[in-house]
């Protein structure tokens, strides 16, 4: 299980570490772009959900317990930026099964 945290400890949500990387990934590739969006977490012990408005200037970090890196699901990855570009934001979606590999 990974962290989360947006600007400070205080807004730190822990996310698994498999959603984790797949969700840096997204967030990097909007921020280097310039594009500010919203992120609404649901929160896993059903306490409700968050929103944070991610924005270049507000410092993002992802906290990696796991000891290696895990598999990059290229079809997550381009859902979950089609849903960041959404106007509603991004959720995090269920991750789909990939293609066969050839």
């Amino acid at each position: 299980m990974g962290r989360f945290v947006y600007d400070s400890v205080r807004n730190a949500v822990e996310i698994d570490d498999r959603t984790l990387a797949h969700l840096r990934i997204v967030v990097m590739h909007k921020l280097r772009r310039g594009e500010s969006f919203m992120f609404e977490l649901q929160m896993a012990d059903g306490s409700g959900h968050r929103s944070f408005w991610i924005h270049e200037s507000i410092p993002v970090q992802f906290h990696f317990y796991g000891g290696c890196s895990p598999h990059i699901n290229r079809r997550w990855v381009e859902d979950l930026i089609n849903e960041a570009s959404s106007p509603s934001g991004l959720t995090i979606l269920p991750e789909p099964a990939e293609p066969p590999r050839p």
